[in-house]
């Protein structure tokens, strides 16, 4: 239950506050319009709907990344083992991935199952699945929304709150995931063994005898080498089998990959047949790696140039069948005429850099310093200018000096442009300044600081 902090019609949009810091945004096209009160005739728009201070029903639909919100909708549907709920009833269907055969089935099935007032999604987890199969899942999401639907009854119910939250982790692997095309699915922790246990009896009692329990006193990840893959998965550069590369940026507006040749030269052939056989493998690990890191947005993969359109074409198909194996909805567009592969993958949560990663507080996750200031004055420095200002501060006889310290690099070509113009340093500062390393912790800086007075003359 959130709390509508203002209302924006110019961006057809209202900003909610969920109690968790920052508000979310909720656009009119996620606006349960019949839960609003405004019947058919009615203009739709969402100042009508919405106004600042009031108490909504919602749900989240994308966590927040980066600097943006968490994005939210009034149309809430529950997801299940077979199915997705929808309790307003305004949408309903099959998977496509199913054959046509079992979606009359399915839809025989659900015809007498669903109410009247509801609605249901089924997923593909649903091939296959009976009748009582299917009415359980349909009973357990029934009864999370009566009890969403009490809560938010309640008088003393207060906005922003908690009405119901996803499953963990564990849960949501097994709900989503696991089914009959895995083996067995091993579980390490007697309270991850329990939860796991007690939910597949409920929902999917015929997949017990897959479930496994570790009892070895190794870790887990480290005997199926689960913490290799997991470093492979959050380095920017990957590795092809041939001795290519692929090298993976991720930006605010879109990732970007890069397709290297690296080390594969191929076997015979030309230049072209090369090129090809390299980009159909980055083709192949592209689409692996979207799914391990789970990268979405608007994705630019940059192949290597080919030149016969029949080769392009060749990769273009190669990457979009190996992403037919992604659950997450996605969208490839053609070649433009840079040779870049366009394509979007829907972004719900965050990805696997995010969730072992924190943003470097030195840098603020640029992997750069920028030298804003090469050469700041220091409050000793500007003392000594007033005294310069001065008539008669100086003494004639007293001699300018100037101290450097910085990189070893900067410090290097400071020496070279000295030597390159010795006159010019002679007669701008005697004698030669010293100059001393920084450390290898204060890499990027450098500091100049004045030893004795500079006159307005010698300034000029």
């Amino acid at each position: 239950m959130g709390r509508v902090q203002n209302v924006l019609p110019s961006m057809e949009a209202a900003f909610v506050d969920i109690g968790k810091g920052r508000n979310a945004v909720l656009y009119a096209g996620e606006v349960n319009w019949d839960a609003a009160g405004l019947a058919d005739g009615t203009p739709r728009k969402i100042e009508t709907a919405l106004k600042s201070g009031q108490p909504v029903l919602v749900q989240v639909t994308k966590d927040p990344i980066g600097q943006k919100g968490a994005r939210l909708t009034s149309q809430v549907s529950l997801p299940g083992r077979y199915l997705v709920y929808v309790p307003g009833g305004g949408m309903s269907g099959i998977s496509r991935r199913l054959p046509d055969q079992e979606r009359s089935r399915l839809k025989a099935i659900l015809k007498n199952l669903v109410p009247e007032e509801a609605g249901v999604i089924v997923r593909t987890a649903a091939e296959g699945a009976t009748e009582e199969e299917l009415t359980r899942d349909v009973t357990r999401l029934q009864a999370q929304w009566e009890d969403i639907e009490k809560k938010t009854n309640d008088s003393n119910a207060t906005a922003p709150s908690l009405l119901y939250g996803e499953p963990d982790l564990n849960i949501r692997v097994v709900r989503d995931i696991f089914n009959e095309d895995f083996n067995k699915l091993i579980v390490e922790g007697s309270d991850a063994w329990d939860e796991i246990n007690n939910y597949l009896g409920f929902v999917a009692p015929d997949l017990l005898a897959r479930l496994e329990k570790w009892h070895k006193n190794t870790d887990i990840f480290a005997e199926h080498r689960i913490d290799e893959q997991l470093a492979k998965g959050l380095d920017r550069k990957v590795y092809l089998p041939s001795g290519g590369s692929l090298v993976i940026d991720r930006t605010e507006a879109m990732v970007v990959v890069d397709v290297n040749t690296g080390k594969f030269i191929g076997k015979g052939g030309n230049l072209e047949e090369t090129v090809t056989k390299n980009n159909l493998e980055a083709a192949e690990e592209i689409a692996r790696q979207l799914r391990l890191r789970d990268l979405g947005g608007i994705i630019v993969v940059d192949f290597i140039d080919m030149i016969l359109e029949s080769n392009r074409d060749l990769v273009l198909r190669r990457l979009t069948e190996c992403l037919g194996r992604d659950r997450t909805k996605h969208q490839v567009a053609e070649v433009t005429s840079l040779g870049l592969v366009q394509m979007t993958r829907k972004r719900v949560g965050q990805g696997l850099i995010e969730a072992f990663s924190t943003t470097c507080e030195s840098c603020n996750g640029r992997g750069i310093h920028i030298h804003v200031d090469p050469v700041p004055v220091s409050p000793e420095n500007l003392r000594r200018d007033e005294v310069a200002a001065t008539p008669g501060a100086r003494d004639e006889d007293e001699e300018e000096r100037a101290e450097i310290d910085g990189d070893e690099d900067v410090l290097e070509v400071a020496a070279v442009e000295k030597g390159e113009s010795d006159d010019h340093f002679e007669a701008e500062i005697a004698p030669v300044a010293p100059v001393a390393p920084v450390s290898p912790t204060r890499r990027g800086r450098r500091r100049v600081t004045s030893g004795g007075i500079i006159t307005p003359g010698a300034q000029e």
